[in-house]
């Protein structure tokens, strides 16, 4: 028996071997760079899967559907918290125009699934993979599953799926390709230097923060240090982000607003970096830092949770001065956002925090829930959340005979958005800490784009032969119209800024490979305050997407 036989047989004998394997493969050919981008884990996934499938290989639809359900209810859990609160703050901005992205991706392929005469079910694989949105991908094939979907005569459910899988593999890289080659031509199509309109809306925080702990100690020498109060000096010399605190005769106190710095008086600070503005060297000599400046202190993350705390700046908290905390991060969706005593916090923002461990005990009060609080995940409602998110999609209405509902993805999504939302409204309830939620999404997704690739892989080629430079076409049509069109919406209609808008579209179009493009092209990370804006309702709105584009 040839080599490669034996190896076949023995990937076929051993699906557990060889699933983990296609996933370590997967991950692999991701890191594959094309310009300045990788392809990312679920285009190398795909590609092996399409490899394998080639030769007839398969998997458990079981296995699929819990990685499909574990994906959506996951995606729903993140989407919870933010989903509600842009909605009631400056949702509606970035809910318009993620609408208005998701309905111009609808009509453009829709409109070329009519031209190109594709199979039923190829519109579907279409905008899944040219918007590279997996939720469209995972609710389309879902609606065929679940029998929402009246399906032609002649064609079967195996059929229509593998019509999905495989227009959504030849289209994926195109897409995803195609998003990034957008979002960097724009700027320079309109003119706009993304790097300039950063600075400007960075001006009134000029100071870049190195992320690295340090700490500094000044003596008071020079009389005239001693002129201004210490409200004066706080704002002409502070960041207002580190802790700096004030040593008189040996003693630490907290000088009052209108008091004055005193010769011998020794200023003791820490942060990350450039925490004092220039002149802090005018009042006087620098000396060697307290041994009770604390660089070992605690380092926990703290997700914000508590209503005093949504809605809040980092000044309006003031935890340097009133806890003795350093924010070195904060991260939104995923994203690390630009640090400023400005930057306003909103529900399940996760904060990056340095200080005393008695302080940080505190945080639960002020902030919401401290990492090492939210260790375990809450299984109990984990588990019941999914299982009510399946009976939702079970739950349908007849009408003229024909069985209308949202499906098992809609199911699951609305399950997960309620959870998500409820743990952000009472941290007690549905613990589910980020790493936690991380592994099962991505493993969710890779486990179903797997079944996605298998299932596509005999049967590529002949879509492809069939349809395949048309589709490609079409799919860059796809991917850069609602971009350029939203673009102009976003500006005349909107009237978002342009950094923030291009932010805003790559996440409307849930393209974090494009988000990190356009946060390098802006050498800064205020596009990803536009990115979270619009990701959260994004991720909803496709969804849905792709259980109506089935009908179109």
């Amino acid at each position: 028996m040839e080599t490669g036989s034996l190896v076949l047989d023995f990937l076929r004998n051993n699906p557990v071997f060889t699933l983990f394997v296609v996933l370590g493969c997967g991950y692999l050919v991701g890191r594959v760079r094309i310009g300045p981008v990788s392809l990312g884990p679920v285009a190398g996934a795909l590609l092996v899967s399409l490899f394998l499938g080639q030769y007839g290989f398969t998997i458990s639809p079981g296995a699929q559907s819990v990685g499909f359900a574990l994906f959506i209810f996951a995606v729903g859990y993140q989407a919870g918290p933010r989903f509600f609160e842009v909605l009631r703050t400056q949702g509606v901005q970035y809910l318009l125009l993620a609408l208005f992205v998701a309905a111009v991706g609808i009509v453009i392929a829709v409109v070329a699934g009519r031209v190109l005469d594709l199979p039923f079910g190829g519109t579907a694989g279409l905008l899944a993979g040219a918007m590279t949105t997996t939720p469209t991908l995972a609710a389309a094939q879902e609606a065929v599953r679940s029998g929402i979907v009246a399906l032609p005569d002649g064609a079967t459910a195996d059929g229509v799926l593998a019509t999905i899988a495989s227009s959504y593999a030849i289209t994926y890289v195109v897409g995803l390709l195609g998003i990034i080659a957008t979002v960097r031509l724009l700027p320079r199509f309109i003119g706009i230097d993304l790097a300039a309109e950063a600075a400007k809306m960075e001006e009134a925080d000029k100071e870049e923060r190195a992320g690295q702990m340090q700490a500094r100690a000044y003596r008071v020498t020079s009389p005239e240090a001693c002129k201004p109060t210490v409200s004066e000096l706080r704002r002409s010399l502070w960041d207002s982000l580190s802790v700096a605190r004030l040593r008189r005769d040996g003693q630490w106190v907290k000088p009052a607003d209108d008091e004055h710095l005193r010769l011998g008086d020794e200023i003791h600070a820490y942060g990350d970096a450039n925490f004092f503005r220039g002149g802090i060297e005018k009042i006087g000599e620098e000396i060697t830092v307290s041994p009770e400046i604390d660089l070992t202190a605690a380092y926990t993350h703290v997700v914000v949770a508590r209503r005093g705390a949504v809605g809040r700046t980092l000044e309006d908290l003031n935890l340097a001065r009133q806890h003795g905390l350093v924010v070195a991060e904060v991260r939104r969706d995923g994203l690390a956002l630009p640090l400023s005593p400005g930057l306003k916090l909103q529900r399940s923002d996760v904060l990056s925090v340095v200080g005393p461990k008695s302080a940080i005990k505190e945080l639960a009060g002020v902030l919401g829930p401290v990492e090492s609080d939210i260790a375990q995940t809450d299984m109990t409602t984990f588990a019941f959340g999914i299982a009510l998110g399946a009976a939702i999609g079970v739950l349908a209405i007849n009408v003229g005979g024909v069985p209308i509902g949202v499906g098992l993805a809609g199911g699951l999504l609305a399950s997960g958005i309620l959870v998500g939302w409820l743990n952000a409204t009472r941290p007690t309830f549905g613990k589910f800490p980020e790493a936690a939620r991380w592994i099962l999404m991505e493993f969710g997704l890779m486990i179903f784009i797997v079944g996605v690739g298998l299932q596509a892989g005999g049967q590529v080629v002949a879509t492809f032969a069939q349809a395949g430079p048309a589709l490609i076409v079409a799919a860059l049509f796809v991917v850069a119209t609602p971009v350029l069109l939203g673009y102009a919406f976003g500006r005349k209609v909107l009237r978002l800024p342009p950094v923030l808008l291009i932010g805003a579209l790559t996440g409307a179009m849930t393209s974090a490979a494009a988000m990190s493009l356009v946060n390098a092209e802006a050498r800064s990370t205020i596009p990803a305050l536009g990115y979270t804006g619009t990701y959260a309702f994004a991720n909803v709105i496709l969804t849905v997407a792709g259980t109506l584009v089935m009908f179109a």
